[in-house]
């Protein structure tokens, strides 16, 4: 079945978005989304969903290394159970664990500024988080 997806790399100051291809094979960085405040956030994300055609949203569990869940997954289960009220996709979660560690040595190793890394190293991880989904599905 064809189906675009949907991965929010949720932070407390920047979201990072990134989508896949209608065959669900490749993640693609689409933006980071500076957030506002959480009703003003999940109405965005829900533009992007209805604008893209988006069949699945994942979102980014941000678990502790040692696999055990704190704060940060419960805030991302309630933004997904929230978001799920505005859009008509399902909602996934995926393990987003070192995803950010890997987005910043790629953008390391091709030689970017920090200063610009910080830019766009949530849209990093997004596509990092979606792809692997899409790799285990």
């Amino acid at each position: 079945m064809l189906m675009r997806h949907l991965c929010i790399d949720l932070g407390d100051v920047r979201i990072g978005l990134a989508t896949s291809d209608s065959m669900g094979i490749c993640a693609t960085g689409l933006e980071t989304y500076r957030r506002v405040e959480p009703q003003k956030d999940i109405e965005y994300i829900a533009s992007i969903v209805k604008r893209e055609n988006i069949g699945r949203v994942v979102i980014g569990l941000p678990v502790n290394m040692d696999g055990t869940s704190g704060e940060r997954v419960e805030k991302a289960k309630a933004f997904g159970e929230e978001l799920s009220k505005f859009v008509d996709a399902e909602i996934a979660y995926q393990d987003e664990r070192l995803s950010t560690v890997a987005g910043e040595r790629m953008l390391i190793e091709a030689g970017m500024r920090r200063d610009k890394r910080k830019k766009v190293i949530d849209k990093i991880a997004a596509t990092i988080i979606l792809q692997t989904y899409l790799d285990s599905h």
